[in-house]
């Protein structure tokens, strides 16, 4: 058995400070990389949060034409539960709260009998969301969400949610009538009934627009512009002319198949033009340009399966014509086709050479 004298204790007490130390830095690196992994789940809660955000936005920005493919109302309300789930598990009482009712109401559109939407739901719904946006912003910032804060702008926020549900179930139950586009809209404001700045404000969304027309075409930047083009359509209140342009334009931005070389002055010009008569007072006058509604087109059935028919190989595409020179051959066929194509056609001449002449 081993024993430990008093000498031993004295000598081992010279090691006790060096050994505190130890486990006081041990702790501190422990804190350390707790520290770091809890940023690094906020930041990724963060950027899916904002990807949901766009999910919701894009839905709204046109919900009457949304409500017609339930698959696009099933997304935005998973989109809204993702957020309170994700806010839930960190804590976030505020965004959990709000995603949870704008999880609610979704769920009325999902699962009730509410056929048609009008304008007036569509614009709660923007307002619970731009909540959620301006606190999932005051996350994100450096000085984080504080708990006030966050409760302050949840408790301003509740009775846009009630009002919602209320307006919802109205629609549901038929006691207020949905007006279909065509079917006897509103008259157009006028003047008075726009900010006196507006066409100032629709200015300063064109610069920012303009900053990501510049950069290079991505998913990332035209999911930039498309939240642009939200803010643009709910500058505009209830002008439908406008909201209508700027429906039209959004859905020539999320068509890949548009640059922004094309997109980017045919865009700009229609939207500040348009901008211009609404300050005027001249919004029956805005309508898309027939360019413009070309771009925004989605593609036809006949045109989108034209791709998927079969193709014909590569080798069968050009007709070669075969120089009588062998090494010319050689240099055409390795200018003409890749490795696996040359490997195929060199066991087809093996194949050729072995078999018996007729």
């Amino acid at each position: 058995m081993f024993c430990m004298g008093a000498s031993d204790f004295s000598q081992e007490s010279r090691f006790l400070p060096r050994r505190g130390c130890f486990l006081e830095g041990a702790e501190i690196v422990r804190r350390t990389v707790v520290s770091d992994q809890q940023d690094r789940i906020m930041r990724l809660f963060i950027e899916e949060a904002k990807e949901h955000l766009d999910t919701l936005e894009n839905g709204l920005v046109d919900l009457k034409s949304t409500m017609k493919d339930p698959e696009s109302v099933q997304e935005m309300f998973r989109a809204a539960h993702s957020v309170k789930g994700g806010a839930a598990m960190l804590g976030l009482d505020s965004i959990k709260t709000t995603a949870h009712r704008l999880e609610d109401c979704f769920k009325v559109l999902k699962d009730g009998p509410v056929k048609q939407v009008d304008q007036t739901a569509e614009s709660l719904f923007l307002k619970g969301v731009d909540t959620l946006k301006d606190l999932l912003g005051r996350l994100e910032g450096p000085f984080g969400l504080r708990n006030e804060e966050g409760e302050k702008l949840v408790q301003q926020v509740m009775p846009v949610f009630a009002q919602l549900e209320t307006h919802l179930n109205k629609l549901a139950s038929g006691k207020v009538q949905a007006v279909a586009a065509g079917s006897g809209a509103p008259a157009a404001p006028t003047a008075d009934a726009v900010p006196a700045n507006f066409a100032v404000e629709v200015m300063t969304l064109l610069k920012e627009m303009l900053q990501v027309f510049k950069q290079k075409e991505s998913v990332a930047s035209r999911s930039e512009l498309t939240a642009v083009c939200v803010r643009l359509y709910k500058l505009g209140g209830k002008i439908e002319t406008w909201q209508n342009l700027v429906k039209t334009a959004r859905a020539a931005i999320v068509n890949p198949k548009n640059s922004y070389k094309v997109l980017a002055p045919l865009i700009i010009k229609e939207l500040k033009e348009a901008g211009d008569l609404v300050q005027g007072g001249k919004v029956k006058a805005i309508v898309p340009s027939k360019n413009l509604l070309l771009l925004a087109a989605s593609p036809k059935p006949a045109e989108a399966s034209t791709p998927a028919a079969p193709a014909a190989p590569a080798a069968a595409a050009k007709q070669v014509a075969l120089p009588a020179e062998p090494k010319a051959v050689v240099k055409l066929l390795l200018k003409t086709f890749n490795k696996k194509q040359l490997s195929e056609i060199a066991k087809l001449l093996v194949n050729a050479l072995r078999a018996p002449s007729n």
